[in-house]
């Protein structure tokens, strides 16, 4: 068999992206695939020891990684947001942390029969929840409303409060800081926030800076982003404990937020890292198990799961919502989602080999009890949650409509069929003549740039899932894409081909464009000069007797299909490698109506 420890970092690497990929494959959370390949990999088979794999440096190359995908998860946030939800966020960080620690701590001293001190620590540790979950599920629900929001800062925000809170519990309670814990606390977390705040903020604005002025090639810039989280991580954590993660994760929120430099390539890095990050993270960790251990805390960990999910994040949520002006509805979907993820499992791990070392009864339970919370939170979460939305409204999986960039006459023909089928449709534009002939007809349509910042936050994106740029510049539709492509997924964003041949060319060896819609001749020009010269968008649906050919015989050699309403009902967009459409599916054409 193969062994050493090239085969085991391999292992790792091919175990952790092929269940990523599998995950994505079957809709299931990949997470779950992943401590599955870390628990048979380890524990079960023992093909990976990561603690004789890298030593000492395990833990420090997770608090590494973790840090980086705090990063990340800054870039994600926008302060925008903040007028609507900052009271729901403030109070789920503050009361609603603390709700969750006194509540699980006292169901892990009853559940689980830690002794008080190990409840306590637990409680503390899972505070955190899980935004490399909780992102992933958001994407995939879509909900409508201010949960999704104020879920994706919470999710960010609470995972260095958590590690905070965790390291403050060990310091009192296991380095025995009791005879003033007040005014430690006190102290430990004024130094944190001033500390890990102030370098965040520095370390954000002074690479902001640097790119703005190009000091940094665009080659090494992604490059030079990793060293700055990295440095301002370990000189945050260096001079102030556990301060490095609020550092990251503020660093990243003032980068995201700031207007001086361009930074959309860096996210999009940050992305695929944090993909790769979170694959041979969990791989890792899980493999770190005992069986015997998992085995052993397994049936009393479910029931503590159990209590997680009906009690205590209901009882958190409830409290931390009160007079903030959330609705009912909103507030049902927060308190029903609240997987833990990476950082429990970190943290744990940090604290649970510190504990080992003093010889703490029961250490050796803390890890296989935070594990056995975050399959068993995903697990529930992963499949209860979309449920759970769907029965309060709020779901938004599987949008049909469409976001047309440009409401030229061509794309407003088009738009109102689409939106007499039943699609929402939805127009940006800054062209006052086409919002006023967009509006006459009944047509939504937002005055603004679509590559403006703000837009992507202000307008709204409920049941839209399809981008078609349709401006007549062929650039602008480009950067249309890649501003909308993170929301919609690349494959549901489309733009017109290129105006002319020497263009084409030089556009369709671009990574960057969206997929041809319609054909290649079908570009801005003629489009609209078909529109203008009398051709009209219908909808015609086929059957046995009256198929795609006949359709076309019927209305001749000109006809543009642009849409296809396939028999489910999902609105599917025409490009060069669609099938025909078959009988019981509708075709939304562009077609001159047939002489009499």
């Amino acid at each position: 068999m193969l062994e050493g420890p090239l085969f085991d970092l391999a292992l790792i690497i091919v175990l952790g992206i092929a269940a990523q990929w599998i995950g994505w494959r079957l809709s299931i959370p990949s997470i779950v695939l992943l401590l599955l390949a870390g628990i048979v990999a380890g524990p079960v088979f023992g093909w990976i020891n990561p603690d004789e794999l890298f030593g000492d440096l395990l833990l420090p190359l997770v608090s590494i990684c973790v840090a980086l995908i705090l990063y990340e998860g800054g870039l994600s946030l926008r302060v925008a947001e903040l007028p609507r939800i900052g009271g729901v966020v403030r109070n789920l960080c503050t009361v609603g942390a603390v709700v969750t620690w006194v509540a699980g701590a006292v169901a892990a001293r009853f559940i689980l029969r830690f002794p008080w001190p190990l409840a306590i620590l637990l409680g503390a540790i899972l505070v955190v929840t899980g935004p490399t979950v909780i992102g992933p599920l958001l994407r995939h629900i879509r909900p409508t409303g201010l949960a999704g929001v104020a879920l994706k800062w919470e999710g960010i925000v609470i995972d260095p409060i958590g590690a905070l809170l965790a390291l403050l519990v060990f310091e009192v309670i296991f380095e025995g800081r009791l005879d003033h814990p007040a005014t430690f606390l006190a102290i430990a977390v004024a130094k944190t926030g001033f500390i890990g705040g102030g370098m965040g903020i520095a370390a954000g604005c002074l690479l902001a800076a640097i790119v703005s002025r190009s000091w940094v090639p665009d080659f090494l810039q992604n490059a030079v982003s990793v060293m700055f989280a990295v440095g301002v991580f370990a000189l945050s954590h260096y001079v102030q404990h556990e301060s490095g993660l609020l550092a990251v994760t503020v660093m990243g929120i003032v980068l995201a937020n700031q207007k001086w430099a361009q930074i959309e390539h860096i996210v999009e890095f940050k992305e695929n890292l944090r993909v790769l990050l979170i694959s041979t993270l969990f791989v890792l960790l899980a493999a770190r198990l005992e069986w015997t251990t998992l085995r052993g805390v397994l049936l009393p960990g479910l029931a503590f799961v159990v209590v997680l999910v009906l009690i205590v994040r209901p009882l958190s949520v409830f409290v931390s919502t009160i007079g903030t002006g959330m609705n009912r509805t909103d507030r049902l979907f927060v308190a029903s989602l609240a997987p833990r993820g990476i950082v429990a499992a970190a943290v744990a791990s940090v604290f649970a080999l510190r504990l080992e070392h003093q010889g703490v009864a029961g250490a050796e339970l803390l890890v296989p009890a935070t594990f056995t919370v975050i399959i068993g939170t995903v697990v529930i979460y992963g499949l209860g949650t979309p449920i759970m939305a769907r029965w309060l409204g709020v779901t938004d999986i599987n949008p049909q409509g469409v976001l047309f960039v440009g409401a030229a006459p061509w794309s407003r023909a088009v738009a109102a069929t689409l939106q007499d089928r039943g699609f929402r449709v939805l127009f940006v534009d800054t062209n006052r003549q086409h919002i006023a002939e967009a509006r006459m007809r009944q047509l939504p349509v937002y005055n603004g740039s679509a590559l403006a910042e703000a837009t992507v936050d202000e307008i709204n994106l409920a049941g839209l899932g399809k981008l078609v740029a349709a401006t007549p510049n062929d650039w602008v539709n480009v950067l249309a894409v890649q501003r909308f492509a993170p929301l919609f997924g690349r494959q549901n964003c489309f733009q017109l081909p290129p105006a002319d041949e020497k263009n084409a060319k030089r556009v369709r060896h671009d990574h960057l464009h969206g997929r041809y819609i319609f054909g290649p001749d079908c570009s801005h020009a003629v489009l609209d000069w078909r529109v203008l010269g009398g051709a009209t968008a219908k909808a015609t649906k086929l059957s046995d007797e009256f198929g795609y050919d006949d359709f076309l015989s019927r209305y001749g050699a000109s006809t543009v299909p642009m849409f296809v309403i396939n028999a489910n009902g999902d609105l599917e967009a025409m490009t060069d490698e669609s099938d025909p459409p078959k009988a019981g599916e509708t075709v939304i054409a562009l077609v001159d109506e047939p002489k009499e």
